[in-house]
């Protein structure tokens, strides 16, 4: 039998140059694009920080710290200044347009909630369509996040890829498993919990009103 030749090791300086999404790198990078687009949107609807807080219900000085670079935002919060806005979530997260734009999983940033159980990582390029996002949600074992109301009229499509969902819309619970489907809402608390013992994944499609 011939023998069979192992792989050659991964120069360490090869090694370095590969980074997985949502890094440190990455998350730097989606710190500036965030914080110039909080710049730009205010300077266009002539909000001050403090009139951005109140329509937000984000702290001034949290705000002020995005705009500087100081701090990367969470999903969470980045939700709370959209709702502020009154824009799509993803309108934070925008570059230029072009006709065409591909979005490689290694160039996708990771955004985590505040206790890094809930992993968000967009699947559209940032502003493909003004009225609907594609998103990966990846949510750790018994994992839970509470999701504040969107904006008026926001609804969501979350399918269950892999494991299960418990969600809860106002008073109400669905229990889904691996296949099903939800269509809901979103503009009234929402609850995501992952009743398993391993991580679940799901896709979440958000649409806007138009």
């Amino acid at each position: 039998m011939k023998p069979i030749a192992k792989p050659a090791a991964t120069p360490p300086r090869a090694r370095a140059k590969r980074r997985p999404p949502g890094d440190d790198l990455g998350a730097a990078e989606l710190g500036r694009r965030v914080a110039a687009r909080l710049r730009a949107l205010r300077r266009t609807r002539g909000m001050s920080l403090d009139q951005l807080a109140a329509a937000s219900g984000v702290s001034r000085a949290a705000l002020s710290q995005i705009e500087t670079c100081r701090t990367n935002p969470t999903v969470g919060l980045l939700w709370k200044v959209a709702v502020g806005f009154g824009v799509p979530f993803a309108e934070l997260l925008a570059e230029d347009p072009a006709p065409v734009s591909v979005l490689r999983r290694d160039d996708t940033q990771v955004l985590r909630s505040l206790d890094g159980k809930l992993h968000s990582r967009a699947l559209a390029p940032a502003g493909a369509h003004p009225f609907l996002e594609v998103y990966e949600l990846r949510l750790a074992a018994r994992g839970r996040h509470v999701s504040e109301p969107h904006a008026a009229g926001v609804r969501e499509i979350v399918v269950v890829l892999r494991g299960a969902l418990r969600l809860t819309v106002g008073a109400t619970t669905h229990a889904l498993a691996a296949g099903d489907s939800v269509w809901f809402a979103a503009d009234v608390p929402h609850i995501y919990q992952n009743p398993g013992t391993s991580e679940a994944r799901y896709h979440d499609l958000i649409l806007y009103a138009r």
